[in-house]
């Protein structure tokens, strides 16, 4: 929620305006600032396509290509997913992003006692190889990009995407998955791990391992600031630990004794889009700037080509800044943040649907955002140009205002040992937990402005439409879960299981053996509880 704090500065009769990034906004930018800014075209704001890309990764930017649409879907059953999933395809999306229920985040089957009341409630519930088969039924794989939003047992489910991607006839070379694979932000503001930091980061690495020599398309990690910032980081917070979670991973795969120009073209990032419009765009310029150049100055990455360098990844959701007061608000708000992901240069988006600040969203909630999309590209013109806030006064001094606020907050883990030991410490923690009270603070004292929440707030109350929980849907899914225990062969399954044992222990690259024990249609629960007796679970810090 909120955007900045609007102080009224007596003197002047002027509001001062501050940005949550702790950036006072002047009403007049000139040449000067830039000047002393220290602005250098070449060096700060280079053509489009160029090192270090704060324009743009690409020189022709959305001309030569549209962002790609990837709206979060996925509830109840594979079934009713499945069907979602056609209803986007058919109005013109271009890539998924699949949602999955509690349960399997957890790794929990769903008939564990764990799983009661919450099967299929917030995504799609998830048990075996058979619930892929459902969920993907007629998706052309070798096309259309899925998005799969999960951490903890990320590695279970990309075995189980490319296992359902060859038992559909598509080559594992030409599939392209994109497993969210972030635990860090798990432990930071999210809260669904489960094993400790050091076996986590381990799994990661061998998501990252293998994708490179297995799926080269699959991008096997996306960095997600996104739910760092809808926890309470500020925007300059959630580039800054976005980046440096992302060097933890690679000095994870450079052990292995990997060259970083090998791998690092694969990450992808999430980064959240609602505030102030110009914070956003700048934040957006500003992390494309950093990655390169963190790339380039920590790791001299992009030797073979810069290619590697490229912040890549969808800017999307938004949801924290949406409201349950006056609803259809969300809608404005929505087409807002589309425009600030486009104006950034977003590859991908995913727009956050106007009922989503309360329930799973509707087919037409969905749908609203797949056209608010739709029109930017083809309608509002924001295809026309690359980048056409450069050059701005404002625009490129607040890029560079954010720059130096980044890097002083990336310094800032260096000094503490890196993202793994601000992690563990609970020192992550404790900063976004004080900002989001500082946040919610504002918003309660009018301080942070919430239109139809703490300001112009008249009119009755609106009836909303909550998605009706359907235990016809989890009674569903215990049956075909029962189903797949009765057929299946367990001698196999508890080979395969033994394997991915005797792999964990060893510290063996576990990907092969989870791909065995999900054609077996070893369970998600399964294979999850031989990662918890093998590394134990994670102990959360105290943080206060």
């Amino acid at each position: 929620m909120g955007v900045a704090k609007y102080i009224k500065n007596e003197k002047d009769q002027i509001e001062e305006v501050i940005l949550q990034s702790g950036i006072h906004v002047k009403p007049v930018y000139t040449p000067k600032d830039l000047e002393e800014m220290g602005f250098d075209y070449e060096k700060d704001t280079p053509d489009p396509g160029q090192y270090p890309f704060t324009r743009g990764i690409h020189p022709l930017g959305y001309r030569s290509r549209a962002w790609t649409t990837r709206q979060y879907s996925g509830f109840g059953t594979p079934k009713e997913t499945n069907d979602r999933f056609k209803f986007l395809i058919s109005h013109g999306q271009t890539g998924l992003n699949v949602a999955f229920d509690l349960p399997t985040q957890m790794g929990y089957d769903s008939d564990d006692p764990m799983a009661e009341g919450e099967v299929g409630r917030v995504g799609m519930a998830v048990d075996s190889l058979q619930d892929f088969e459902i969920a993907f039924k007629d998706i052309p794989l070798n096309r259309i990009g899925s998005g799969l939003t999960i951490n903890a047992v990320a590695s279970i489910m990309l075995a189980m995407y490319q296992a359902v991607a060859e038992k559909y006839g598509f080559k594992r070379a030409e599939i392209s998955a994109t497993p969210q694979n972030d635990i860090l932000k798990e432990m930071i503001g999210r809260g669904a791990w489960i094993f400790p930091v050091e076996p986590a980061v381990r799994l990661i690495g061998d998501t990252i391992e293998y994708s490179m020599k297995e799926m080269p398309r699959t991008n096997p990690v996306s960095v997600c600031g996104y739910h760092i910032r809808e926890s309470g980081a500020t925007p300059v917070q959630e580039i800054a630990y976005a980046i440096q979670i992302a060097n933890a991973y690679i000095d994870e795969v450079l052990r292995r004794g990997h060259d970083v120009d090998d791998f690092v073209g694969r990450f992808s990032f999430n980064i959240n889009i609602f505030g102030n419009l110009w914070e956003q765009v700048a934040k957006f310029r500003a992390a494309r700037k950093l990655w390169a150049s963190n790339l380039r100055e920590r790791y001299g990455a992009g030797k073979k080509d810069q290619r590697v360098l490229f912040f890549r990844g969808l800017f999307g959701g938004g949801g924290y800044g949406l409201a349950k007061k006056q609803p259809e608000n969300n809608i404005i708000r929505g087409a807002y943040y589309a425009l600030a992901a486009a104006l950034g240069g977003a590859q991908t988006t995913a727009l956050c649907s106007f009922d989503e600040a309360y329930t799973i969203p509707t087919p037409r909630a969905a749908l609203l955002s797949l056209r608010t999309l739709q029109m930017l590209m083809d309608e509002i013109g924001l295809r026309d140009t690359v980048d056409p806030l450069a050059g701005s006064y404002f625009i490129e001094t607040l890029t560079k205002q954010m720059e130096e606020k980044i890097r002083e907050e990336i310094k800032r883990i260096d000094d503490l040992g890196g993202m793994i030991k601000a992690v563990s410490s609970g020192y992550v923690q404790r900063e976004v937990a004080r900002q989001a009270y500082e946040f919610e603070k504002g918003v309660q004292n009018g301080e942070l402005l919430k239109v139809g929440v703490n300001i112009y707030t008249d009119g009755e109350e609106e009836d909303v439409e909550l998605h009706e929980y359907r235990w016809e849907s989890a009674e569903e899914q215990l049956r075909g879960l029962k189903e797949v225990r009765r057929r299946r062969g367990n001698k196999e399954v508890t080979r395969s299981l033994k394997d991915l044992e005797k792999a964990s222990k060893e510290r063996t690259n576990v990907m092969p053996y989870l791909l065995e024990c999900c054609k077996s249609y070893a369970t998600v629960g399964e294979m999850a509880g031989v990662f918890r007796e093998v590394f134990g679970e994670f102990k959360e810090p105290t943080i206060f």
